[in-house]
């Protein structure tokens, strides 16, 4: 079952999920990585996305034989599943293993939009 948030933030994970499977198909790994993290950022504060970007994280670090990747997203799936819903997340992580998961960092204005229009909708 999902929060609000979770279901209130959905549309704008699902865009940015969408846009990175376009990014796949045309061949684009790096801005398909690009966008999972945008995701990333955008859904850390709901478990259900939060797990979700991580295990395509994942699928993408083995898809493009990146170990280092794949063994950060292991790590980083297994946080995200116990600790998000106490709200031990780092705002504004964008997820990827070449960034430590304890790491805060500036959320871009479009993205900060989408996360409070999240926030304040009821």
């Amino acid at each position: 079952m999902q929060s609000g948030f979770s279901r209130r933030i959905a549309p704008y994970v699902e865009g940015e999920l969408a846009n990175a499977k376009r990014a796949n198909l045309a061949g684009d790994a790096q801005q398909e990585f690009a966008y999972l993290e945008r995701s990333h950022v955008i859904g850390q504060e709901s478990t259900y996305w939060h797990v979700k970007v991580h295990i395509l994280m994942l699928v993408w670090a083995v898809r493009n034989r990146s170990v280092r990747e794949a063994v950060g997203q292991a790590f980083r799936i297994v946080g995200a599943a116990t600790k998000t819903a106490f709200g031990l997340v780092p705002s504004g992580n964008t997820g990827g293993a070449n960034v430590s998961p304890f790491r805060e960092m500036p959320i871009g204005p479009d993205l900060a939009a989408m996360i409070q229009k999240a926030k304040s909708s009821v």
